[in-house]
């Protein structure tokens, strides 16, 4: 055998070895690609994602669509890791950004979980808020072995205890604790806009004078119907937004989309300010697969949306809920909304 074909015979041999190990080496990245998206107008498997109790919803077409980013299960090959970072619709990024070393896998969806549900929150105060209706001291749940258990409800606004008006958490607080553990009180409430009285027992205070009802509340906005949120398999707060937008279209006087394919993304806090989120190409993606008309892109990341490839619609810049629902006022109307 020449020196040459014994060159070009490792050579050939290294290069298949590497091609093996390449396709079956891992390495510690994930995948980000384009999730589903959800038109929080409409159903998931024939439940609405908002439905509203008390009330009807309103009539209403079009879509107002939360996008979402999927992540790859398990480590990457290193050939893999290589096309994602070539590739437009995949976004490779180290394995610690999306599953912290020091959390379980388990505990990491928990957090994201929590952090959706907590983006529901937001969107509902702040969605009623601008509809309106009064802040109130509001049940959000009852404590384990509550005294409040089979009298009040999770969405109940406290009106005031032993005739004494609790307008709001703190009051509450001090009508508490000048009650004697194991006292019968008289608690008025509103529930979907029809007042009631019942009668509790109180258990003793722990840590302080006074009594406990056992519930967990929340100044909010109050209204006299109940908005249940039911995405599953989603994480993290950046649906507050479209979650926002969806209440005020099924529930408000204006319709929002007249019809149109509209998505978006972006958290949401009780003052309406909109905040960035993470993946803002991969969801643009998203929202060209659903044939969207318009895309409402959180401020913090218009400068990122510009970059990417151009989707195909436009993107309206939304620093607060109020430029969002310009922007969709704008397309309404036949007008640009302001963009990136």
């Amino acid at each position: 055998m020449t020196r040459r074909i014994a060159v070009l015979t490792a050579g050939v041999v290294l290069l298949v070895l590497f091609g093996v190990l390449g396709t079956t080496l891992p390495v510690p990245y994930v995948a980000q690609v384009p999730g589903p998206t959800f038109n929080t107008l409409g159903d998931v498997e024939g439940e609405p994602i908002i439905s509203i109790e008390g009330r009807e919803r309103d009539d209403v077409e079009g879509n107002l669509s939360l996008t979402t980013v999927g992540v790859s299960r398990g480590g990457l090959s290193l050939v893999h890791a290589v096309r994602g970072w070539f590739d437009d619709e995949v976004s490779v990024v180290p394995e610690e950004s999306v599953y912290p070393p020091d959390r379980s896998e388990e505990d990491t969806r928990r957090a994201n979980r929590e952090a959706f549900l907590s983006s529901e929150q937001a969107a509902q105060t702040v969605a009623l808020g601008r509809l309106g209706y009064p802040v109130k001291v509001v049940v959000q749940g009852l404590a384990e072995d509550s005294p409040s258990e089979g009298a009040l409800e999770e969405g109940d606004a406290l009106e005031a205890v032993d005739g004494v008006p609790t307008p709001d958490s703190e009051t509450l607080d001090d009508v508490l604790e000048s009650i004697p553990g194991g006292s019968t009180v008289t608690v008025s409430y509103t529930r979907l806009g029809e007042p009631g009285t019942v009668t509790v027992t109180t258990a003793p205070a722990q840590e302080r004078e006074g009594s406990l009802l056992g519930i967990m509340v929340l100044e909010q906005p109050s209204a006299p119907f109940d908005v249940d949120i039911q995405v599953e398999d989603v994480g993290g707060p950046s649906a507050g937004l479209m979650l926002t937008l969806g209440i005020l279209d099924l529930v408000g006087e204006d319709d929002l989309t007249g019809g149109a394919v509209v998505a978006g993304t972006g958290t949401i806090d009780t003052d309406g300010r909109v905040g960035p989120i993470g993946g803002i190409a991969l969801k643009m993606v998203a929202a060209q697969d659903i044939g969207a008309e318009l895309f409402l892109v959180p401020a913090g990341n218009c400068a990122e949306a510009a970059a990417a490839p151009d989707p195909g619609f436009p993107l309206a810049r939304v620093a607060t809920v109020d430029d969002a629902l310009q922007a969709l006022a704008d397309l309404d109307a036949g007008r640009t909304p302001a963009g990136c």
